[in-house]
């Protein structure tokens, strides 16, 4: 026996599918309806009752037969003992495919609540990438659980609410489902904020009786106008969402009887031409705020919305928004890429359409691999997800779409990876500007790039864009692997000495036997474990030595050699680091110490780290520093103590620099009153020139006592 629910799904199937995919439809019913028979919704409801729901508004969207039938199982794989074979076996491997994109991820391994989550979002992020029907069911399925939030725990409505706010409601917008996205943010609002949400509706309503005699003349002179200008349009009057007008009070800290613009109009209109025509009628009428127009139509937003927006200050001085767009543009508006299901008539634009929303699902499948973990992924999707955008042009008149708060390192990866990681300077507009730069409506942006260079870790604080942010992190764990393997060479070479070999004397049999004993898989992958300081050099040393005597026949005991030391030029990069709290300089006496997932760390001899580890020998390598040095600078840090005096500073700053020392930077801490601690981040080449610079300080009248800094030491 057939629900009402489903008997009415049934007669909006009826008015476009073919009989026989009806009929398919409604034996997935009955499949769904036994596989749940006997669960209930915390409603009280057969369970059955929400996959109808879900295809029902999947219905909406007259999507095909194998979508219907997998919104009717979207949950029997997660919540019945049906698997995906048994699905593909009864109604094609095509909807199963579906279904297992929309199931959960099952036993998850994870340390968290968040990072199950976030497997689950990849997965289904990743399934939509193949096939678009995916998110589309699970919108509708979200949007049907947040019509049925009631019923719920106060947390656990919160919690759906945030959800859907930071993942559903943004898909939903990056897609074009206007109506969809707007319906998830009053739904997420009501939820997450529900006293708020009552006394902004309340505020509305007092509001609206305020103004709805003015808001019926602007519409009635609208609908007069028009037609003198010769234009023939639809109308039609609007109150805008409380949330958008929630949202617009919090970032602009304004209280709601400073929020104006809560009614807009939308004209709908013959074809383009005419969408400009009427805007110029309108601005015959009312005068526009300068600043407040908006052409969606020659620059359409990445989701294929177009539109002219353009504000009017109404009678009585009350801001109106006006949206005037074509038939065509308002189904889009309306249905997003659900408009290649429901009107296939304008061919043209629902290709740009289809292009845009491919380049973006390709998108995904890129941050896919650039990315590590799902936490991550779902990191850099959050960021694209977000809604605002910039236009911005190449210097060939190509107009790119970037995330609002984009800088010219996210316009760089935006044209090409490559033009991202070799990027060393920009142009805006003709002027070279710093690349933390914020990007603006209209500028055109020139990357200047190096053969040799690499990205920086600092773009990671101000790059904006998913894509950009997870090129940057996938370079750098790429260059990190490449540094931990050759370091990793270095640091057993130095180990084997004393066993008297040489890591080009190490044979095929030793190095098989010690990654069959060990676990390992390749030579590379050792190296790169001992760099990272996941394993410790004399550990392994000693394990290959015992491997390469068991062949050769030699005794275990072998006179020990020195081991000799890392060679040291401050240049290394990513797996060698030089220590931020003793700042050690070319001259100082240095120790390494391998710190696990990070690499070496080179420290002084004296810097009180090295005293509070000495304990762990085995991480502890001995380091000196290159004697043939590049010119470089490295930081070093001292601390004056100075009486108080007026220009002290600028006095300490002059001698610093007629050193020829750069200071990098300055903080003061006042002690006892009469005297104040001037810390230095200075800028050398080597202890010589920084002996120089303590000497010239000292010569300074006021200055009582200097010295270098070291971890948690003061001046000596």
């Amino acid at each position: 026996m057939l629900s009402l629910d489903f008997q009415a799904l049934k007669a909006k199937l009826q008015t476009y599918l073919r009989p026989e995919d009806v009929g398919r439809v409604e034996a997935a019913y009955h499949f769904s309806a036994d596989a749940h028979a006997g669960q209930f919704r915390v409603s009280g409801e057969p369970y059955v009752s929400h996959p109808v729901a879900v295809a029902s508004l999947v219905a909406d969207w007259h999507l095909d037969t194998q979508a219907l039938i997998a919104a009717l199982l979207h949950d029997v794989m997660e919540d019945t003992h049906i698997c995906k074979g048994e699905i593909a076996e009864r109604f094609g491997k095509a909807a199963a495919e579906l279904v297992d994109g929309l199931s959960k991820l099952d036993k998850i391994e994870s340390r968290s609540h968040e990072e199950a989550q976030a497997e689950n979002f990849r997965k289904m992020l990743l399934a939509m990438a193949s096939d678009l029907r995916v998110i589309l069911i699970k919108l509708a399925d979200r949007l049907h659980n947040m019509r049925t939030l009631d019923h719920m725990r106060p947390a656990k409505r919160r919690r759906i609410a945030n959800e859907t706010l930071e993942i559903y409601a943004p898909i939903a917008n990056r897609l074009g489902l206007n109506d969809l996205f707007r319906e998830l943010q009053e739904l997420s609002f009501t939820n997450k904020y529900p006293l708020r949400y009552e006394v902004l509706a309340k505020a509305i309503r007092a509001a609206r009786g305020n103004r709805r005699e003015v808001v019926s003349k602007i519409s009635v002179a609208i609908e007069e106008r028009l037609p003198q200008w010769g234009i023939e349009a639809e109308v039609s009057g609007r109150e805008k969402h409380l949330y958008g007008i929630y949202r617009k009070m919090v970032e602009k800290r304004l209280s709601f009887s400073q929020v104006l613009d809560i009614y807009g109009f939308r004209v709908i209109v013959r074809d383009v031409p005419t969408c400009y025509l009427a805007m110029g009628a309108l601005h015959s009428m009312y005068k526009p705020v300068v600043g407040k127009f908006k052409d969606y139509i020659a620059i359409p937003k990445a989701n294929g919305y177009q539109s002219l927006h353009t504000t009017l200050i109404g009678p009585f001085g009350m801001p109106v928004e006006v949206q005037i767009r074509t038939r065509e543009m308002h189904h889009i508006a309306e249905s997003g890429v659900a408009s290649h299901w429901l009107y296939k008539e304008d061919e043209k634009t629902l290709t740009e359409l289809q292009q845009r929303t491919h380049s973006w699902l390709q998108s995904l499948l890129e941050l896919q691999s650039t990315s590590g973990e799902a936490t991550e992924f779902l990191e850099h999707v959050k960021i694209d997800l977000f809604p605002g955008e910039v236009y911005v042009f190449s210097p060939r008149g190509t107009i790119f779409s970037m995330t609002k708060g984009s800088t010219p390192v996210d316009f760089a990866y935006a044209v090409h990876s490559d033009i991202g990681n070799r990027c060393v300077a920009c142009r805006i507009n003709g002027d070279l500007m710093p690349l933390r730069t914020e990007l603006r409506n209209g500028d055109q942006v020139e990357i200047i790039t190096a053969a040799h260079a690499n990205p920086n870790p600092a773009w990671l604080s101000y790059a904006r864009t998913g894509r950009a942010r997870s090129q940057i992190r996938h370079f750098m764990k790429n260059a990190q692997q490449d540094e931990s393997v050759a370091l990793g060479e270095r640091l057993l070479n130095q180990a084997l000495r004393p066993h008297g070999l040489t890591l080009g004397q190490i044979s095929t049999f030793a190095w098989d036997r010690f990654l069959r004993d060990r676990g390992g898989r390749y030579k590379k992958d050792v190296f790169s474990d001992l760099g990272l300081g996941r394993r410790l050099p004399a550990i392994v040393a000693r394990r290959l030595a015992q491997a390469q005597d068991m062949e050769s026949g030699r005794p275990d005991v072998v006179k020990p050699k020195p081991a000799g030391a890392i060679a040291i030029r401050g240049s290394e990069g990513i797996t060698v680091q030089l220590a931020r709290c003793c700042h050690p300089i070319p001259g100082d006496p240095i120790i390494g110490m391998l710190r696990k997932g990070q690499g070496l760390e080179v420290h002084t001899h004296d810097c009180p780290s090295v005293a509070k580890l000495r304990g762990d020998r085995g991480r502890w390598v001995d380091v000196e520093w290159e004697t043939d040095m590049e010119e470089r600078q490295f930081d070093v840090g001292i601390r004056v103590l100075t009486r108080n005096a007026r220009g002290v500073l600028a006095r300490v700053a002059s001698a610093i620099a007629e050193e020829d020392c750069n200071i990098q930077s300055v903080h003061m801490d006042n002690e006892q009153g009469a005297y104040t601690a001037l810390n230095f981040i200075l800028q050398v080449r080597d202890r010589m020139q920084l002996a120089r610079v303590m000497r010239a300080v000292r010569r300074v009248q006021e200055v009582v006592r200097i010295g270098r800094i070291k971890g948690d030491d003061r001046a000596s």
